[in-house]
């Protein structure tokens, strides 16, 4: 799976672009603030219908102009689709898959799976276990069917219980919002924890090759007291979860532990080990879709020279290069990914000033 063709007009400070892109290796070169990032940052807000650089969205649009426009094709085999997006200043939001309107953002994110690694993947260790629920989340959305729903209705109760707690109503009156908040909060749990179950013995083999000495232990923690059952904690912490107005405990409290012996491993491991780790994650989760769905996601690398010395370059890329998938990398210096690669980039593209031309 990969785009043959990119559109992008009144992205940040890309007024219009046509690009003719490759199924393997992607490389986009320029200064900084030339707009290089900006090509990663659309083909991610095709697939997702967000930044991965900002939570506003409308800082995204050029500010000369009212609305955004981003079109692909996107080719799975002998099969092609359409994918296009249109963003609004108002914030107003029109997707359209083979020319049909689809209201479900979730519906893009099935059609186009997407991985980053960029200089702020390091959250995914550092800015605690929303990062890393997420990235849990996104290997179970695309690997069971029966996950999106049962996450949307845990979270649509959880905001019901939320509320009745704030209003201090009495627990004989949450009984059967708990009721019914355990029914998919287990389903929510079983899957998420059946992904880790499964990421584990891909990565395996990934972290022996890139951080060879580290004895890395990967865990998955549900979110409340393991020798409870949740119905059981959820009365038990009915008291205090009255008095904070909050629901304290459950699965919007699950963490990915990653720990080498007895310490965290951002405690553990260097600044650049860590970029390793978060890579490593990040292709071992590719390649578990690729393996369970025999489906490619698209790799969004941004500044891969970053921290990393020559030797590590050439084994990212050889890792990334070797998962089959469209890859798209962004340097300054297109050397130091060239003389990286076994083999020339299968395309390179120079971006100044927002304008993007294809290098022959």
């Amino acid at each position: 799976m990969s785009l043959t063709r990119l559109n992008i007009n009144s992205f940040r400070n890309i007024l219009s672009a046509q690009m003719q892109l490759a199924d393997g290796l992607n490389l986009i070169y320029g200064e900084n603030g030339s707009g290089k990032t900006s090509v990663l940052e659309a083909i991610f807000f095709l697939g997702m219908g967000r930044s991965f650089r900002s939570h506003l969205s409308q800082r995204v649009i050029n500010n000369e102009q009212d609305n955004l426009t981003l079109f692909a094709m996107l080719e799975r085999g002998t099969r092609q689709t359409k994918l296009g997006l249109r963003r609004s200043r108002s914030g107003d939001i029109d997707v359209k898959i083979n020319g049909e309107n689809i209201k479900r953002l979730s519906t893009l994110a099935e059609a186009l799976p997407i991985q980053v690694i960029t200089p702020e993947s390091f959250s995914l260790l550092f800015e605690g276990p929303k990062s890393r629920r997420q990235f849990i989340d996104w290997g179970a959305f695309h690997c069971d069917p029966n996950f999106h729903l049962a996450w949307a209705n845990t979270r649509r109760i959880l905001k019901q219980r939320n509320q009745l707690l704030k209003s201090e109503t009495p627990y004989a009156n949450i009984q059967f919002w708990d009721t019914e908040l355990v029914r998919y909060a287990e389903v929510v749990t079983e899957i998420r924890n059946r992904y880790v179950d499964s990421l584990n013995a891909l990565l395996k083999g990934i972290i022996e090759e890139f951080l060879p000495q580290v004895d890395l232990k990967v865990s998955f923690t549900r979110g409340w007291d393991s020798k409870t059952e949740y119905l059981q904690h959820l009365e038990n912490q009915y008291p205090r979860d009255l008095a904070s107005g909050f629901t304290g405990s459950g699965p919007h409290k699950a963490d990915l532990r990653l720990r080498v012996g007895s310490l965290p491993a951002q405690d553990a491991l260097s600044r650049g080990q860590l970029k390793l780790l978060v890579c490593a994650l990040r292709i071992a989760q590719g390649k578990l879709l690729k393996q369970q769905l025999n489906k490619n996601s698209i790799y969004l690398v941004d500044d891969l020279p970053s921290e990393l010395d020559a030797k590590h370059r050439q084994l990212l890329l050889k890792q990334l290069t070797e998962t089959g998938a469209q890859i798209f990398v962004t340097a300054i210096d297109p050397a130091a990914i060239v003389d990286s690669l076994s083999s020339p980039p299968d395309r390179m593209f120079h971006v100044e000033h927002g304008k993007i031309a294809v290098i022959e």
